[in-house]
């Protein structure tokens, strides 16, 4: 780098970190008051280095708060302000997990549901006093998991290479658990749709070692499914994938996410088939790196949050990366709760998170 460079680099850094006038201060404060998205726009410079450092170091246990807005909130487009709030912390609410995954928000209990796949086990954070409990144990080893429209709970196991509902009066129905007579790989996670179906991927990395099951031989290829709600029929809608993750539909219904191998990839949805399927995005940093979600959900704007490394990322609906959560540990799995669908709850490895927005999740869970 040039001497011309460095000094301009320099007076940049000084007047990013320059203390704001009084003035703007108190217009800035009030303005979040009055529920406008006021945190600040990175410049690239800074992004760069935001971007590619740790989250920042504080004490997670909140008995040291920081000053707003949170620093790992960072605004990389003007279109993310309309998501994020000024005055909103970003808390830890658990750790003692081992891998978690599939957080999913039961309304009526008002409690958070997710997996501890390694040991084999189900935790519920329940909202109003915010215990954590052992909600299942055994769990099949499950990944993702979702409530349907009737409220019954949906989960993806490794364990029973199955997907499975938990009914009204605690029996356990078998939704999938082959195709055509062949064992599904290892179901990972799933969606509803009004029509009553269920949609859900297979991947084989959930039966390729013993950490998240047991392992296995693959007898079906990778694939993306769906389950007629009304007669149980099995069909593939597409198997043009590699290693299906994470999905979610479109706030209407008419596209289908899928996080799959590095790239998150889109289709329309056509009653029950999928056609014209094509690349969304392929995530690259503000510093050059790469981050690809697993577990992704749609807000009410049509923009798909991830959970990724290094926390969770935030993609427009025409597939530019707006904003970025930083989190200590790497974060799996996303869901929108609460009881205005508006708290966004992150399982991070060994933890779980959550952070109040000012944009509601597209659907209930």
């Amino acid at each position: 780098m040039s001497s011309t460079r460095r000094t301009q680099s320099a007076r940049s850094e000084r007047e990013f970190q320059q203390p704001a006038p009084p003035d703007f201060e108190r217009r800035r404060f009030a303005a979040a008051l009055a529920g406008a998205a006021t945190l600040p726009l990175l410049p690239q410079a800074f992004a760069a280095e935001a971007i590619s450092s740790r989250a920042t170091e504080r004490d997670w246990s909140g008995n040291a708060p920081l000053r707003y807005p949170d620093p790992d909130v960072i605004t990389l487009d003007p279109r993310f302000r309309q998501c994020v709030a000024f005055n909103a912390p970003i808390q830890r609410l658990y750790t003692g997990t081992w891998w978690a995954e599939g957080p999913a928000w039961n309304g009526v209990g008002r409690y958070l549901v997710w997996s501890d796949i390694p040991n084999d086990r189900q935790l519920r954070w329940i909202e109003e006093d915010g215990r954590v409990t052992e909600f299942r144990k055994p769990s099949g080893y499950s990944n993702g998991n979702t409530f349907d429209f009737q409220g019954r709970q949906l989960s993806a196991e490794h364990g029973g290479r199955r997907v499975v509902r938990y009914e009204h009066d605690g029996r356990v129905t078998v939704i999938a658990d082959n195709y055509q007579g062949k064992r599904l790989n290892s179901p990972n996670d799933l969606v509803v749709h009004p029509d009553g179906s269920i949609w859900f991927t297979d991947p084989s990395f959930g039966i390729r070692g013993l950490y998240e099951g047991f392992p296995g031989e693959s007898e079906t290829k990778e694939a993306v499914y769906r389950v007629d709600g009304s007669t149980g029929r099995i069909e593939i809608v597409t198997d043009e994938v590699s290693q299906p993750n994470g999905l979610c539909f479109s706030p209407d219904y008419t596209k289908l996410y899928l996080a799959d191998a590095g790239q998150t990839k889109v289709w329309d949805v056509d009653g029950e088939r999928l056609r014209n399927g094509r690349t969304f995005s392929q995530i690259t940093l503000p510093d050059g790196g790469r981050s690809a979600p697993d577990g992704i959900r749609c807000d009410a704007l049509g923009n798909v949050w991830g959970g990724a490394n290094p926390g969770v990322t935030v993609v427009a609906p025409d597939g530019e990366l707006i904003g970025m959560i930083r989190l200590p540990e790497t974060c799996a799995n996303i869901c929108f709760g609460g009881a205005k669908r508006n708290r966004l709850f992150m399982v991070a490895s060994q933890s779980m998170y959550s952070l109040p927005l000012v944009v509601a999740g597209a659907h209930h869970c």
